[in-house]
């Protein structure tokens, strides 16, 4: 989706209330303006952000960092509906699923890489 965040960060700290400003590119490689809220952080366990801006009709991110016997699982949880009606539940069924599934397909490639390396 060729994230680009736009907001600079004063430290690394995330808290509530905090927005993040980006561009997003989520079909065709049209740039879109995207906004989101920090809304719930309970520090090293989980986080959750809002959409205020942006081309979802609602989106709804909860992510959780769970510790476990092999170390942490990262586990989301995304609530999120399309704008349009009957035509967002097409989008949905012909692009919008599988382009968030290869989303966070590569994530979690990325992060595997990154953390658990054997």
């Amino acid at each position: 989706m060729n994230f680009i965040v736009l907001t600079h960060f004063e430290n690394d700290e995330i808290y509530e209330g905090m927005t993040i400003d980006y561009y997003v590119s989520p079909l065709f490689g049209i740039k879109m303006k995207w906004q989101t809220e920090i809304i719930q952080v309970d520090t090293q366990k989980s986080f959750t952000d809002f959409q205020k801006k942006g081309s979802y009709k609602l989106w709804h991110h909860h992510h959780e960092f769970i510790e476990n016997e092999n170390g942490v699982l990262m586990k989301d949880t995304v609530d999120y509906e399309l704008p349009f009606g009957f035509l967002g539940e097409i989008a949905h069924c012909v692009l919008v699923k599988k382009k968030l599934e290869n989303i966070f397909n590569f994530r979690y490639k990325v992060l595997e890489e990154r953390f658990n390396k054997q």
